[in-house]
């Protein structure tokens, strides 16, 4: 296994390479979930995540002749930029197998950074395996995005740069796919202070390594379904998980709700983007059982187009009860539609759109459909809307 020593090696290779990202501390998240949270910005990191680290940490450390054959990964995008970057600023040529439905804003940056970029698969580890095939047909050499102990170095300077930057910490939220950064992470944290709890982090739809855990062995998951592709992987690294199995504290899940939740709380209230995945630190922080702990959560990536940052907007706005639909069968008569926007608009709610119509209704000759959309500010508002609705004389179903 790794030891301190060759993360500390790391973080002198990485020195004028890549920003040494600042804690700073959320109020929001602070008070939404009774903790002390400060956010680690690894979104802000050269490439836009943090995979820089161990990419170049490795590329790093290979001879001259290795260099010379060619480098080969797969990823789905983070990992792919880390190495195309590294290349080109160490000398090499690098080639990137990607699975299709892969953001095409981290394939273009990919492609800029130098890489020959090539489009397989539906999923990571149709792309890995690609990636192997095309290593031994032309002599490439793999750069693992996770189970190397060269890039797991890489990433655990980020450990280094926490405990430097708050060594009273008490724990460490970490994303979690393949185990490259929480093994990283915990090996240099529980070195420098066994008391800091290091927990990952993965989704519901992609419990790798919490299933792995569970079943005392590297453990394939038959699907992965989840918003947060930078982490949808099926099978954890071998070597990771040894890392993980006697570092690292506990694993928590979260929804893509909880994402969806944190991705529009970190824009909203602090300014900055991150990618899916790059959001589940945030999201675990409501899990956690300790209360008034000094949390920092490790954002780990930023890199996610203009479309699905809308769509991330929208949901994370209907999570939070910002966006409120409704229908309500009106007697089809004058006035009544106007009922309804008097009530919405005495309870200060904003009308985004209205659908009225007598088709949806089933005694279409008496009855008509009223579909409508709102902005709240809030769980509470919507539940006073609701009440006034109905006693207003009207039953409301919520639709979203």
């Amino acid at each position: 296994m790794i030891e301190l020593k060759d993360i500390v090696e790391a973080a002198a290779k990485l020195r004028g390479v890549i920003h040494d990202t600042p804690l700073y501390p959320s109020e929001v998240f602070s008070r939404e979930n009774d903790q002390h949270v400060f956010i680690k910005p690894e979104n802000l990191q050269v490439t836009g995540a943090f995979k820089i680290r161990g990419a170049y940490n490795k590329i790093a450390r290979l001879g001259a002749e290795d260099r010379r054959k060619g480098l080969i990964a797969s990823s789905a995008g983070n990992h792919a930029q880390g190495v195309a970057y590294a290349s080109q600023l160490l000398g090499a040529a690098s080639v990137i197998v990607m699975p299709k439905p892969t953001p095409l804003i981290k394939v273009e940056a990919t492609r800029k950074y130098g890489a020959q970029v090539v489009l397989f698969g539906d999923m990571y580890d149709e792309a890995y395996e690609e990636a192997r095939r095309l290593e031994k047909e032309n002599g490439y050499l793999f750069i693992h995005p996770f189970d190397d102990w060269d890039v797991m170095a890489g990433q655990g300077t980020i450990g280094l740069e926490i405990l430097n930057d708050l060594p009273d910490c008490d724990i460490i939220l970490v994303p979690v796919g393949g185990g490259g950064l929480i093994s990283g992470i915990a090996v240099a944290v529980k070195a420098m202070n066994p008391k800091v709890k290091v927990i990952g982090v993965e989704p519901e739809g992609a419990l790798t390594l919490k299933t792995s855990l569970e079943k005392g062995k590297v453990t394939r998951l038959d699907t992965v379904r989840t918003i947060a592709e930078g982490v949808a992987v099926r099978t954890a690294g071998e070597m990771t998980f040894e890392v993980v199995k006697k570092y690292v504290d506990d694993i928590i899940s979260v929804s893509d709700y909880d994402l969806q939740e944190s991705f529009l709380l970190l824009l909203e209230k602090h300014k900055q983007v991150a990618e899916n995945a790059g959001v589940l630190s945030l999201a675990a922080l409501k899990k956690l059982p300790q209360k008034g702990m000094k949390v920092v959560s490790l954002v780990s990536g930023g890199n996610i187009d203009v479309l699905t940052i809308s769509a991330m907007i929208n949901q994370g706005l209907v999570s939070r009860g910002r966006i409120f639909c409704f229908s309500v069968e009106l007697t089809d008569k004058p006035g009544e539609l106007l009922k309804i926007t008097t009530l919405l608009s005495k309870c200060g709610a904003n009308i985004i759109q209205l659908d009225h119509n007598r088709f949806k209704s089933l005694d279409r000759l008496t009855k008509v459909q009223l579909e409508a959309t709102v902005e709240t500010n809030g769980w509470d508002h919507l539940d006073e809307i609701t009440k006034a609705m109905k006693e207003g004389g009207f039953e409301i179903v919520r639709v979203y």
